[in-house]
C-alpha cells in the first residue's frame, strides 16, 4: 500500500483554482485516453477499418497488432498518475509518427494527432503541480527601457 504524499494532492490556493485545474486536467486526459484506448484496442483486435487505414498509409497489415499494443501500453502509462510523464512522452512519440505519416501522404487531418498530443500534455500540466513547477507559464511584461 502506497502512502499518499503532499505531491499527490493538488495544491490549493485562493478560491480552489488548483482543484478546478486538477479536474479539468483529468477531463482532458480522460478524453485523450479514451480515444487512444479505442484506437489502440481496435488495431490490436484487427478491426478492419483500422487495418485498412494503415495499409492506405503504406504500412503492412501485420503491423497493426504491434502498433496497437504500443499505443495501448503508452496510453495506460499516461493514465496512471505515477507514470503519467513517461506515458505522455511515449504518446507524443506515437502521435508524432502519426502526424508525419499523414503529412507524407497529404491527408488533411494531419493536425488531429498534433491536437491530441497538445491536449494530453495540457491535461498533465493542469493536474500535476510538479510539471507546472518545472515549466512555469509566465506573463510577458513590457520592459521599460527608460
Amino acid at each position: 500500500m502506497r502512502v499518499r504524499t503532499v505531491a499527490d494532492r493538488p495544491q490549493t490556493d485562493a478560491g480552489g483554482a488548483a482543484k478546478g485545474m486538477f479536474r479539468v486536467g483529468w477531463v482532458l486526459t480522460g478524453f485523450v485516453g479514451l480515444f487512444l484506448l479505442v484506437d489502440g484496442g481496435a488495431r490490436l483486435a484487427g478491426f478492419a477499418p483500422y487495418v485498412e487505414g494503415m495499409t492506405k498509409f503504406g504500412y503492412q497489415a501485420s503491423l497493426a497488432p504491434w502498433i496497437g499494443l504500443a499505443l495501448l501500453v503508452s496510453t495506460i502509462l499516461m493514465l496512471v498518475p505515477q507514470t503519467a510523464p513517461l506515458g505522455c512522452i511515449l504518446v507524443t512519440g506515437y502521435l508524432g509518427g502519426a502526424t508525419a505519416t499523414q503529412a507524407r501522404v497529404g491527408d488533411p487531418w494531419f493536425l488531429f494527432p498534433v491536437a491530441l498530443g497538445v491536449l494530453s500534455w495540457l491535461g498533465l500540466y493542469l493536474r500535476d503541480a510538479r510539471l507546472r513547477a518545472l515549466i512555469p507559464l509566465r506573463s510577458c511584461e513590457k520592459i521599460d527601457s527608460a
